[in-house]
């Protein structure tokens, strides 16, 4: 415990060698807080891999932390911004990026001056940097989209106008079991989190226009959620007149949820729904059992 104390002591002044020590000694402590959310150990796990020159497993720990509100992780995700992207200058290959919601956090502000800064040293170079003003699978589903018209042939240039064009189209529709996990991410206030719990509300947000996070309205009981959220779908996308051919949900630790919604979605819609597990980071301030239905309609 006394060696474990002046580790830490010394990597908190900087020491790389006492780092990489106490890494090695709480690995999987560290991977299990950071898991969990805890913003140090997502950053210290992002320093870990940074020295050990893991870029992915380190721009990984490092966006998780800067989603938390970590700033130095902040500066050092710009670093690999401008990395990532001058290695691609320096092949000639152009660049279309798909950002995170510049509602929800500033990653990409930071890809726009990367990518400036880049341009300007390659001037023959094209990067295009969209703010997707979406999240989670929203923002897979634009990526879905894209790649989609890439292997038809299209362009950069046509793909990102397809994006820009379609991105306010991304609905998103989610609940959450537990209020208490949206009350310590400053989501709603601790007298709803105490209230909503007691009367068992089960609150229905969405990624609004501008990419911020907001409530829509509140359901009584789980099954009545999940039921709106469905019939939320189907007001969203009566007369829309753009393609929608597959959903795409987001689930945190709740299978049969997910296969309940998927299944609905099939019967009412005529099409496939994507379903995937919640990352750890977004699900840290929506707990576990959450329900994240993503889909093409009218608007937000």
């Amino acid at each position: 415990n006394k060696a474990a104390r002046w580790l830490y002591d010394a990597a908190k002044n900087g020491n790389k060698e006492a780092e990489k020590l106490l890494f090695s000694f709480y690995s999987k402590e560290f991977e299990k807080y950071a898991k969990e959310g805890n913003v140090d150990a997502q950053f210290h796990l992002g320093k870990y891999y940074q020295e050990n020159k893991e870029t992915e497993k380190a721009a990984k720990w490092f966006y998780a932390a800067t989603k938390n509100g970590h700033k130095e992780a902040e500066q050092l995700l710009f670093s690999f911004y401008s990395k990532e992207l001058e290695k691609y200058a320096k092949e000639g290959t152009d660049v279309l990026h798909l950002a995170f919601s510049s509602g929800l956090s500033s990653t990409y502000n930071n890809a726009v001056i990367a990518a400036n800064d880049i341009m300007e040293e390659y001037p023959d170079c094209k990067i295009t940097v969209i703010d997707t003003l979406a999240a989670s699978m929203g923002e897979g589903m634009l990526v879905y989209y894209a790649v989609k018209l890439k292997n038809e042939g299209k362009s950069m240039e046509e793909v990102a106008t397809y994006i820009e064009d379609n991105k306010a189209n991304v609905i998103s529709r989610f609940t959450v079991d537990d209020l208490h996990h949206l009350h310590r991410g400053g989501r709603v206030s601790k007298t709803t989190a105490i209230v909503g719990s007691l009367i068992n509300v089960k609150p229905i947000l969405h990624v609004d226009e501008e990419g911020h996070l907001k409530s829509l309205e509140n359901a009584r009981g789980r099954k009545k959620s999940l039921s709106r959220i469905l019939d939320m779908m189907d007001e969203a996308t009566r007369d829309y007149d753009g393609t929608n051919d597959i959903a795409f949900l987001s689930h945190g630790d709740c299978e049969e949820d997910a296969n309940y919604i998927a299944t609905e979605i099939e019967k009412r819609f005529g099409i496939k729904t994507m379903v995937n597990i919640l990352g750890q980071t977004i699900g840290t301030h929506t707990g576990p059992n959450l329900i994240a239905l993503f889909f093409m309609g009218n608007k937000r």
